[in-house]
């Protein structure tokens, strides 16, 4: 690795970020040397090629060798810049919450085609507010989000913040402390397996709130609970609407039907798999 004390340019540097993390064995080294680069060295394309000869600034430099060892260490890109993006929307997130992921793309886009305008809306296990907020931005609702943790509630605030939106967040355990009724409830709740957890990247296994992943022996106890709860907080027709594990579609299916939702379906996503379970509620 290059030492500090050396004047390089950015575009050595930028071969030296992609090689130690190859060496390393992270799998998309070229584009996270990058990403971390534009970061450390406050660049982006435009500059990168009108700039890439030029000696690169001491304290960048620094910066740059800091964040190639986090993430070294499979401490993800977006915690390390401490953004993430979803469907165009960059959103800020910390260890306390999940790293916004595609999947979660599937879910929003299913909401937005049933929401109308004035809709209340209902986001259980809210994390970085991604969900709510993107749906917030997309029509107009009100909205509620609700964690266990504080934490994470404090990283959905940041979000509502920078984006300029109206939502509500109640730190309660799912349903706890809910009172009043809503046209549609979403969640992205934790659906993996315990004991897939220490079989996931180090990347989601070291670094990600186990809180926000672990569902329980088969996965579906978090989705057990939200479905049995979910028709004494909607309105009549209103929508609950869940991402799912890629292979859990027919096991929800059989859950909402069992608690009388109508129009049940799963939905895939654009790999083909099943990403997302809906219902109506049963008091239609």
């Amino acid at each position: 690795m290059t030492r500090h004390s050396e004047r390089v340019s950015l575009r050595e540097l930028l071969r030296t970020g992609e090689k130690t993390l190859e060496g390393g064995g992270i799998r998309e080294a070229q584009a996270d040397a990058w990403l971390l680069l534009e970061a450390a060295c406050r660049t982006d394309r435009q500059r990168y090629l009108l700039h890439a000869e030029e000696p690169v600034d001491p304290v960048y430099l620094q910066q740059y060798h800091s964040f190639l060892q986090r993430r070294l260490r499979h401490e993800p890109v977006q915690y390390i810049l401490g953004e993430a993006w979803l469907l165009g929307r960059r959103f800020f997130v910390t260890p306390d919450v999940l790293i916004p992921r595609l999947d979660t793309e599937t879910l929003i886009e299913e909401a937005l085609r049933r929401t109308e305008n004035g809709s209340r809306i209902l986001d259980l296990c809210t994390g970085s507010g991604c969900i709510l907020l993107s749906l917030l931005s997309e029509c107009q609702a009100e909205g509620c989000g609700t964690d266990l943790s504080q934490a994470a509630l404090a990283v959905a605030e940041e979000n509502r913040i920078r984006m300029g939106l109206q939502a509500r967040w109640l730190c309660s355990d799912l349903f706890e402390k809910v009172t009043e009724t809503y046209d549609m409830i979403v969640s992205n709740p934790p659906y993996i397996a315990s004991g897939v957890i220490p079989q996931l990247d180090p990347e989601v296994r070291c670094h990600e709130p186990h809180m926000a992943l672990d569902g329980g022996e088969d996965g579906l106890a978090l989705l057990r609970r939200i479905i049995r709860g979910a028709p004494e907080h909607l309105t009549c027709g209103g929508w609950l609407l869940l991402e799912i594990g890629f292979d859990q579609g027919a096991e929800v299916l059989s859950l909402l039907e069992s608690e009388g939702y109508t129009e049940t379906s799963v939905i895939q996503d654009m790999s083909g798999l099943d990403r997302v379970a809906a219902g109506r509620s049963r008091y239609v």
